[in-house]
């Protein structure tokens, strides 16, 4: 927070059940058959991104968002760095993927961030519930 790209901020029950909302329709979406990898990844990762800007309890910077929010996750849920590192990952594959050169996400990369998502979603959810129980609903 010290270096400026982190901002406090105060969320409601509503901001949360509408990032849980994003998050699941997301995670249902993400395993729709016949979606190429590359999308399936797409959709598991805005999932993903979803739960921890609920886990967040901060302002992520606009320049480098998702990095921010990703990296925030060890100051909120105290996650590991391989679990940072591996979500950074899947970041940065998504950006290449969006950006710059279509197929080459594969299925395993794809399913790999449907089973991260699941997780902070989990672990997220069970954050709130201990730290925040007024934000669930």
């Amino acid at each position: 927070m010290q270096s400026g790209w982190l901002k406090p901020h105060r969320s409601s029950k509503q901001e949360i059940a509408d990032l849980f909302g994003v998050a699941d329709r997301d995670i249902t979406a993400c395993q729709t058959r016949g979606l190429i990898a590359d999308w399936r990844l797409n959709i598991a990762y805005n999932a993903g991104l979803q739960v921890a800007t609920a886990a967040a309890g901060y302002e992520a910077a606009r320049v480098g968002h998702h990095y921010r929010v990703i990296q925030s996750l060890v100051l909120t849920l105290l996650l590991d760095a391989g679990t940072i590192a591996e979500f950074d990952d899947y970041r940065k594959m998504r950006n290449t993927s969006d950006y710059e050169r279509a197929g080459l996400i594969s299925d395993t990369d794809a399913d790999g961030m449907l089973t991260l998502a699941l997780r902070l979603r989990k672990e997220v959810e069970l954050w709130i519930r201990a730290n925040h129980p007024t934000l669930i609903c």
